[in-house]
């Protein structure tokens, strides 16, 4: 065991975080830490590295153990030296043996017979060569370009970065000090897609242990191999990826609500009893051992309460036309920075754009472009009938200060009740009387909710959102994103977090080149065709590495070879269209096959036609029925889909 708790039990002002809890990290350990906001996952690392101290039970630690903690208060550090200067402050003993061997080599040169010096100067060196230290510059450059930092960026100071570059900074010291246990609390909320994807890479090799708090369920299910749930006070552990954690606490649920509903048919049933009893003298004493019986039993909990739902059955008063919006040889630039260079785009209805890319490509900046509040050269078409909602984090200052949280939902017009808005903001993490707060008293998280609960709630039928699932919890992201894709209308929205990508979006833009370049199909289906694009790049890159045979053909032999390029793209690009056209068409049967079955489902659920069996078993047959047309369609979705990758690839 490098590190554990043991028995510990600890209190935050009067509410209980963990009771009795015992969890011990062992080496080789990668521990997704998680739980709803607000269950004491941040305070519970701050016990395991000493700041808190438990009420009970205690913290116990192996001699040696090393650990490194990565968390929001380190953005109060702030110096004047380089990001290269603060990574490399990592390796303090071999930058302290630098200075010796230069001391003693001064020293040497004086006195070159003397022989203690000699000898401190040659085991300065040996240790020096045993930590690697002459590679450590090499180490620190690596791994900040890992994560997003350019050459330039190297020797420019810390303290012009901003709050979450800086935060990558000080993850690259730490990854650099190579401690025996890493605790990082939400580390990827500072990183774009290409750093999460290094970091995860990077730490499925760290030869130490990891335990990260995270909302990144992708992220989690890729690199964790424990969960550890803070849930009810307790904590329970998982040994598997975050998806066997998801199936085993069905289980887990399961099992709690079937004991929870016999406990509390045995506590009625014992209540009965004394109820009919307690009066009845020859029954009394009886009685009165079962309610002494009763009070001492331990409550087993409901499960189910925890959960917040969401249930938003979106309105849309209007049906835009084909084309929302056109952007037509649009450039953007700040300065010499430049974002966009005479590109062009559209999105059309239906569609849901994830728009993806490293930090600084300019992708919040192409979100403005397209709901017209950033201004640029070219031309912004707006379509027929579009209403736009956009959510930024600009959108808090809209809000109404001296407005209660229900009044501001109340305010943006959706005509919902208040019992479904206090449903909705509950998904947003707005339980109880948290509703009833004025906006001014919010945290910047807290109002960020707001405003995006606001954003989805209303009756636009073109939703613009720029990174909605900062602070969400994991479980609040994956209802949000169900709600999404329940929406008739259409999306584009720029977001870090994979999972949510690939649960709500059907097309994928990317910045490259100063272009906007557009994928039809999921975040998947763009991994797998980047992996099959870049093994045939390289795969060319050896064929061109191959030696070229020195003797020249002869001219006319090299004509007949050429074969007419010209005529062949053109066929191949016809073959692609035609796909195309196919795919096309399976995607609104598709769409029709989704609306007919949410209406079945809907239909399902309405308790009138439940209790009419003849009603319900037609309704059981029509969702069989749409059900195989749904997996047909699929199936053919897939296999055109594959022949146009196919064809594009040159396979």
């Amino acid at each position: 065991m490098l590190i554990g708790l043991q028995n510990v039990t600890f209190e935050f002002g009067a509410r209980v975080i963990v009771e009795d809890a015992t969890w011990h990290i062992q080496p080789g350990d990668r521990v997704g830490l998680i739980g709803y906001n607000g269950t004491g996952k941040s305070t519970l690392l701050k016990v395991l590295v000493g700041e808190y101290l438990p009420s009970k039970g205690s913290v116990e630690k192996s001699k040696d153990t090393t650990i490194g903690y990565l968390h929001q208060d380190l953005l109060s550090f702030d110096t004047n030296e380089n990001i290269t200067e603060v990574a490399l402050s990592a390796f303090e003993r071999v930058r302290q043996l630098e200075k010796d061997i230069e001391t003693l080599g001064h020293e040497l040169e004086n006195d070159s017979e003397n022989e203690e010096l000699l000898i401190k100067y040659t085991d300065a060196l040996h240790e020096l060569d045993v930590l690697d230290g002459y590679n450590i510059h090499h180490k620190a450059e690596e791994v900040l370009h890992g994560l997003g930092f350019s050459n330039e960026d190297l020797i420019r100071p810390y303290k012009e970065f901003s709050g979450g570059w800086r935060m990558r900074v000080l993850l690259a010291k730490m990854i650099l000090q190579q401690p025996d246990v890493l605790l990082m609390d939400e580390p990827t909320n500072h990183l774009d897609l290409p750093s999460i994807e290094w970091l995860e890479k990077y730490l499925l090799h760290y030869k130490g242990s990891v335990v990260i708090v995270s909302h990144d369920k992708y992220f989690l299910n890729r690199m964790v191999n424990k969960i550890v749930e803070v849930y009810q006070q307790q904590l329970h552990i998982y040994s598997g990826d975050y998806e066997f954690y998801e199936q085993e606490k069905m289980i887990r649920i399961d099992m709690q609500q079937k004991a929870f509903e016999n406990q509390q048919d045995y506590i009625r049933q014992q209540e009965r009893f004394i109820e009919r009893f307690k009066a009845k003298a020859s029954k009394a004493a009886q009685a009165q051992s079962v309610q002494k019986r009763l009070d001492k039993i331990e409550k087993i909990e409901d499960v189910q309460l925890e959960r917040p739902d969401l249930r938003i059955n979106f309105q849309l008063e209007k049906v835009p036309g084909r084309v929302l919006v056109s952007l037509k040889d649009v450039s953007k630039s700040f300065g010499k920075i430049n974002i966009v260079d005479h590109t062009s785009a559209e999105i059309d209805r239906g569609d849901k754009i994830a728009l993806i890319g490293a930090n600084g490509k300019g992708k919040s900046t192409v979100l403005r472009m397209v709901a017209g509040t950033e201004s640029f050269t070219g031309e912004r078409v707006w379509g027929h009938n579009v209403e736009a909602s956009f959510y930024a984090q600009h959108q808090l200052e809209a809000l109404t200060m001296t407005h209660t949280i229900l009044e501001e939902m109340q305010s943006c017009g959706s005509k919902k009740s208040d019992v479904e808005l206090r449903s909705l903001m509950g998904a947003f993490l707005f339980g109880g009387d948290d509703i009833d707060k004025k906006i001014r008293v919010l945290s910047g998280g807290e109002k960020a909710r707001v405003a995006l609960a606001k954003t989805i709630v209303s009756k636009a039928n073109f939703l613009i959102l720029d990174e909605p699932t900062n602070h969400l919890d994991m479980h609040s992201v994956e209802l949000l994103a169900d709600a999404l894709n329940k929406y008739e209308g259409s999306i584009i929205l720029v977001s870090h977090d994979r999972y949510f990508i690939s649960k709500t979006a059907n097309k994928i833009w990317e910045i490259v080149d100063h272009q906007i370049k557009e994928f039809k199909g999921s975040y998947q289906e763009w991994v797998e065709w980047n992996e099959r694009m870049a093994k045939k790049e390289s795969l060319n890159a050896k064929t061109e590495q191959k030696p070229e045979v020195k003797s020249e053909p002869k001219k006319e032999t090299v004509q007949k070879q050429i074969p007419d390029n010209s005529a062949i793209n053109k066929d191949l690009q016809k073959e692609i269209q035609k796909f195309q056209k196919q795919l096309q068409n399976i995607e609104d049967s598709l769409n029709k096959a989704k609306s007919e079955k949410l209406r079945i489902e809907a239909a399902m659920g309405d308790p009138l036609n439940y209790a009419d069996k003849s009603k319900f078993v037609q309704l059981e047959t029509e969702y069989k029925t749409i059900q195989l047309e749904w997996n047909r369609l699929n199936q053919q979705y897939e296999a055109i889909f594959e022949k146009i990758m196919a064809l594009e690839s040159g396979t």
